[in-house]
């Protein structure tokens, strides 16, 4: 007999494969990712100023430092539902770790808040597709001149060559080729969720950004704010969500009975 309970796992169970399904089928592009710890905030009372030129000041002092594969844009995040305006934020990349930054206006409040986020490289269907038809493309080239059966083994030894390729590259960390594989489109993705390893020094170098970086971000909104005689304030203890305050406290534990 199946118990009450279980049901709501099931419904669980399918509303994830669901998700699932329509993101490997649907979605081009991974931009929200994975948020790695508790947004840092910052706030003046009464201070304002353009996001815009805030954005600009920290992307020139970024560039500046010429750190290896840093790649810096500006994202839309809606404010709300699905039809709400969107907000632009800063993004830092490098590899797949996001530093997301927002300068913006609450009430007579200006705050600016800095996200560490993994956006993972997720292989999706559109990306097999591409690679089937890149080799269905190159077999085709070579049946004239090769043959049905010739066509067919360079293909295959063709596979079997950019897989070792690949993984010649994903051992060789911080190489050239290791630089230029990212820069391809499809198989840049591939390439890091398929092949690609940890190292200690691709370690090092992610935790260093991790932690200098949201530092770096929060000094030139101090010094932003200090040019117009503001002082920022740290946000240091976020309330609990929303979705918890409501919910019933546990019932005191009695101590048993001797």
């Amino acid at each position: 007999m199946v118990a009450a309970n279980d049901k709501p796992k099931k419904s669980e169970i399918f509303r994830q494969t669901m998700r699932w399904l329509i993101d490997f089928i649907f979605t081009f592009k991974n931009k929200r990712g994975e948020i790695l710890d508790k947004p840092e905030l910052l706030y003046a009372d009464g201070f304002t100023c353009s996001a815009q030129e805030f954005y600009a000041t920290v992307e020139q002092q970024m560039a500046a430092r010429k750190i290896p594969g840093l790649e810096i844009s500006r994202v839309k995040f809606a404010e709300g539902g699905l039809l709400s305006e969107q907000r632009v934020y800063l993004r830092l990349m490098r590899e797949r770790l996001c530093i997301d930054t927002c300068a913006a206006p609450f009430g007579n409040l200006y705050f600016f808040s800095t996200r560490k986020v993994y956006v993972p490289a997720l292989v999706r269907l559109w990306h097999i597709v591409v690679t089937l038809l890149f080799f269905g493309a190159v077999n085709a080239l070579l049946m004239k001149p090769l043959g049905a059966s010739f066509a067919a083994i360079a293909t295959v030894t063709l596979v079997f060559a950019m897989v070792g390729v690949l993984h010649n590259a994903a051992a060789e960390g911080g190489s050239d080729l290791d630089t230029f594989l990212l820069k391809i489109p499809v198989l840049a993705t591939i390439y890091e969720d398929w092949f690609r390893v940890d190292t200690y020094y691709r370690e090092d170098t992610r935790n260093l950004y991790l932690q200098l970086f949201p530092q770096f971000i929060q000094s030139i909104a101090e010094e932003t704010c200090a040019a117009k005689g503001f002082k920022l304030i740290p946000y240091l203890q976020p309330p609990p969500p929303v979705s918890d305050l409501n919910k019933p406290l546990p019932p005191d534990k009695k101590p048993a009975a001797s």
